[in-house]
């Protein structure tokens, strides 16, 4: 059999195995083992796992998976997050629909500690929602603002999904994070404006907020200045080059711990829990690398990469039109797919046709990333609108869908303009790095 057909085939049964529910590092284990076996044989296959496993998890560059993970589990624990939430609705709460804006600002600064979009979500939305209804808003606007804002948290740094690509590209953390600022802080403003709009066609849905007196928003915004230097330290001194990533994700998540501890904001049973939980996420995340790491030489073998680059190349779409194709089957596979399954399935498959087309790989990481966050909010599946749905039970998920819409088409426009300028992804780290 040749060696592309049993790459299909091991293709298919990856799929197979995730609507099984399978989980997608064991679907991705599986299908790598046991293709690698139809091609090189079972001791091939066998070494295979025994050096990938290992050498997958050994790299100190991952250390900033658990230690960022930690450092928002910490804050959230430690309701700092509730902090960031209230300084932003002091300080934009009494616009129409300030409370909406105050949501997604403070989505965006928890995503600059936690790296995750479902705890952003989550975090955010426990703070939130009750004070959203409380005031009268409408259910779509509410819950929409949350779900989509909560996307940030796999684009602005530090982030998951930028880890995950650039063990997977070979690509360097730092310029990623730093790829991901400015796209973070455009899309944040793209949604700020979506909700001014949906205020402007709908007002009873945005209710205006009190207005807090101009003293009484510093006090507050010093509540948050702890999580606030936090973020500056670790993002900026990535930034200014004081420390490695790795560094910065050991010195944050260290400063927050002190900070609770000092401000006896964590309880014993609550560090506990923050721990807990970051170990459950470290042991996924660890798992998908090394699936990853096993699927992937399974692939190189078979030759799929390198065909489907030469069939897109071979349809005459130019590197903008070959874009385009991909683009559109990453918001199918969002449909159907999580964000971290979409990320380490597709990138080993289409990222030597993106080096082949011309495209900067750091640019391209930014528009992956983003046109994933797009899946989180996209029917059937939308992760992030369950998550929401999850803390607002009571509201339909059909009008959470319909909350998300508006954003959504403000993340389309967000996508286009970073794809017509790319320098909005690449100012800050080539201005970093030279």
């Amino acid at each position: 059999m040749e060696p592309t057909t049993i790459g299909l085939l091991g293709i298919a049964f990856l799929f197979l195995l995730m609507i099984f529910r399978t989980p997608v590092a064991f679907a991705m284990l599986l299908s790598g083992f046991f293709g690698m076996w139809a091609l090189e044989g079972f001791r091939t296959a066998g070494a295979l796992i025994l050096t990938e496993s290992y050498a997958s998890v050994a790299s100190e560059t991952l250390i900033v998976v658990p230690m960022f993970v930690l450092l928002g589990n910490i804050a959230s624990a430690a309701g700092f997050s509730r902090g960031l939430y209230d300084a932003a609705f002091a300080w934009v709460g009494h616009f129409r629909g300030g409370l909406a804006s105050a949501s997604v600002l403070g989505c965006a600064a928890f995503s600059a500690v936690s790296g995750s979009s479902v705890a952003t979500a989550v975090t955010i939305g426990k703070v939130a929602l009750p004070e959203m209804r409380r005031l009268g808003y409408g259910d779509a606007l509410a819950t929409g603002s949350v779900a989509a804002g909560g996307t940030l948290g796999f684009l602005i740094p530090p982030s998951t999904g930028f880890v995950l690509y650039a063990i997977l590209t070979e690509q360097s953390i730092g310029r990623l994070f730093m790829a991901g600022i400015l796209p973070g802080i455009l899309l944040m403003a793209l949604f700020m404006a979506t909700v001014w709009l949906v205020a402007l066609r709908d007002p009873a849905s945005a209710p205006a907020g009190p207005n807090v007196p101009m003293a009484q928003r510093f006090r507050i915004l010093g509540r948050a200045a702890p999580l606030l230097v936090v973020m500056v330290l670790t993002i900026g001194g990535i930034y200014v080059g004081a420390f490695t990533p790795v560094e910065a994700s050991g010195i944050g998540a260290a400063l927050v711990i002190i900070l609770a501890l000092l401000g006896r904001r964590l309880a014993w049973a609550g560090f506990c829990d923050a721990m807990l939980d970051t170990l459950k996420t470290t042991a996924m995340l660890y798992m998908i690398v090394i699936g990853a790491n096993v699927l992937n030489p399974f692939f190189a073998v078979t030759q799929i990469p390198a065909t489907l680059g030469e069939g897109l190349q071979s349809l005459g779409l130019g590197p903008y039109g070959t874009l385009i194709v991909i683009i559109l089957a990453y918001v199918v596979m969002g449909m159907f797919m999580d964000g971290l399954s979409m990320l380490v399935i597709s990138i080993p498959i289409v990222y030597p046709v993106i080096l082949a087309l011309g495209f900067d790989p750091i640019w391209f990481g930014v528009v992956a990333v983003i046109v994933i966050e797009m899946g989180m909010i996209t029917p059937p599946v939308g992760l992030n609108v369950f998550v929401v749905r999850g803390v607002a039970v009571d509201v339909p998920l059909a009008t959470v869908f319909r909350g998300v819409a508006p954003f959504l088409a403000a993340m389309i426009l967000g996508l286009i303009l970073i794809i017509l300028v790319p320098q909005i992804a690449l100012l800050i780290p080539n201005s970093m790095f030279g």
